[in-house]
């Protein structure tokens, strides 16, 4: 080895280094790393799969039928802007502000697209379809979409609102308002968005809005307790037993005080099942 080229000991060494390191690093540590896993952590090493197969108790999914309805029977998961719902691939919010308030109205072949306002009064107005309570929410109209205003000189325009559709308001300080048409630009006027006399919200903020990942696979303590009596309901159990259910499925707060309780929708639909 002595009487080698420097150039190529430094070659072989290298080759070792290489070598060794793939071994350690390649082989040895991820079996080791692997096998404390499985040992100390079997559940989440292996992604927390709820037994039978129905998912993971990590990520949210959808309770609803082939045309999209919700399944009355199960309590419903929070809105999930990741895909076309809960999907892994596509995880992410809708990256949509306060500030975003006005559609595009639908034109012909274009379908037009909601603003996180009219997003939310739509949910909104859903859910409380659904739960049998007031889906009513400030800077909502009564038909789902968001309060507002367009104000120009002569006129005001409920911009959300297409034509035939009557404006939530038939008047703004004097101006007569108009329903929006579809096509025509509208930017140059001030927009305003109308609170209206709101004074209690019955649906929850996660019943209407979706999470970070959009794929949260909690509720508030407070979306479920909103959902109880339809889901007792459809399955003729006691409210009490429905209620109890959602007591032994809520997880406390993080460290004891980071964030809120909240209910695994899975879980609570498996146990009701099981029951």
């Amino acid at each position: 080895m002595e009487r080698l080229p420097s150039w190529l000991r430094q070659h072989i060494a290298a080759l070792r280094a290489v070598a060794v390191l793939t071994v350690l690093l390649g082989l040895v540590y991820p079996l080791v790393t692997t096998g404390v896993a499985q040992a100390l952590f079997n559940g989440k090493a292996n992604g927390s799969m709820v037994k039978g197969g129905h998912g993971s108790s990590l990520i949210g999914q959808s309770f609803t039928d082939a045309d999209g309805n919700p399944v009355r029977k199960y309590f419903q998961s929070r809105p999930s802007a990741a895909g076309d719902g809960y999907d892994p691939t596509s995880t992410g919010a809708s990256n949509l502000g306060p500030e975003d308030v006005i559609d595009v109205l639908p034109n012909g072949a274009d379908e037009g697209k909601q603003s996180l306002l009219t997003q939310v009064c739509a949910r909104s107005k859903a859910a409380g379809e659904l739960e049998g309570v007031s889906g009513a929410r400030p800077y909502c109209t009564s038909d789902g979409v968001g309060a507002v205003l367009k104000v120009f000189p002569d006129r005001a325009v409920s911009v959300n609102q297409a034509c035939p559709a009557t404006p939530f308001t038939a008047a703004y300080q004097g101006l007569k308002v108009e329903c929006g048409k579809p096509g025509e630009d509208y930017a140059a006027g001030r927009t305003v968005p109308v609170r209206g006399d709101v004074s209690t919200v019955d649906v929850p903020a996660d019943a209407v809005t979706a999470s970070g990942s959009g794929l949260d696979p909690h509720i508030s303590v407070a979306y479920a307790e909103l959902q109880a009596p339809r889901v007792a309901k459809e399955r003729g159990l006691a409210p009490d037993q429905v209620k109890a259910l959602i007591g032994a499925h809520t997880t406390g707060r993080a460290l004891g005080f980071m964030g809120e309780p909240a209910v695994n929708v899975l879980e609570l639909n498996l146990a009701l099942d099981r029951s």
